[in-house]
C-alpha cells in the first residue's frame, strides 16, 4: 500500500458512531503502541482496499495475523453498537481457518443477530470509508430488527 492515504482529514463520516468505534477496536488490538502517534485516518487506512491496492494483494494467500486482528476488531466494533443501541450484551464468535475461510457470527442471548461467511481474508477491507460505515449500518440495522423480532431469545 504504497500510496497516499485513501481518507482525507475532516471526512465527515470520521464522526460516525460505527467509525469512531473502529478506531477504538483496532486502537484496543495494538499492543506495541505502533498507532500512539497515528491519526485516526491512519488508523483507519489499511481497511480501505481500493481498486490500485486491492490489485496488489495475491489473489491466493493466508491471512497474517494483523489482518486477522483487523476483521476481529471490525466484528467487535459491530458488537459493541449493537449492544450500544438494543441495551442487550452482544458477543461476536469468529471462526476462521489458517486459509482465510470461515464464519462471523454475532450473538445476543440466544439469538444469532449477524451471520457472515468470511472467505478470501487476506483480502478484508472496503472500497471506501463511506462503503466501510455504510455495510456496517446495514448490519447493525438488521441485527436490531431481528432482536426486535425475537426479543425473547435475545433476552434469554
Amino acid at each position: 500500500m504504497n500510496e497516499a492515504l485513501c481518507i482525507e482529514p475532516g471526512n465527515e463520516l470520521m464522526d460516525s458512531p460505527f467509525v469512531k468505534q473502529m478506531i477504538v477496536q483496532l486502537r484496543a488490538v495494538d499492543s506495541y503502541g505502533t498507532y500512539d502517534d497515528w491519526s485516526n485516518e491512519k488508523v483507519l487506512d489499511p481497511l480501505i482496499l481500493t481498486k490500485a491496492r486491492r490489485r496488489e494483494i495475491p489473489v491466493v494467500g493466508d491471512p497474517d495475523e494483523i489482518v486477522v486482528a483487523r476483521v476481529k476488531a471490525y466484528y467487535n466494533a459491530l458488537s459493541v453498537r449493537i449492544e450500544q443501541e438494543c441495551g442487550m450484551m452482544a458477543a461476536p464468535m469468529i471462526n476462521l481457518s489458517h486459509e482465510g475461510f470461515g464464519r462471523a457470527l454475532i450473538m445476543v442471548g440466544k439469538l444469532i443477530v449477524a451471520d457472515k461467511v468470511l472467505r478470501d481474508v487476506h483480502r478484508f477491507g472496503f472500497e471506501s470509508l463511506e462503503k466501510l460505515n455504510e455495510e456496517a449500518c446495514k448490519i447493525i440495522d438488521k441485527a436490531l430488527a431481528t432482536i426486535e423480532t425475537f426479543k425473547d431469545a435475545a433476552k434469554a
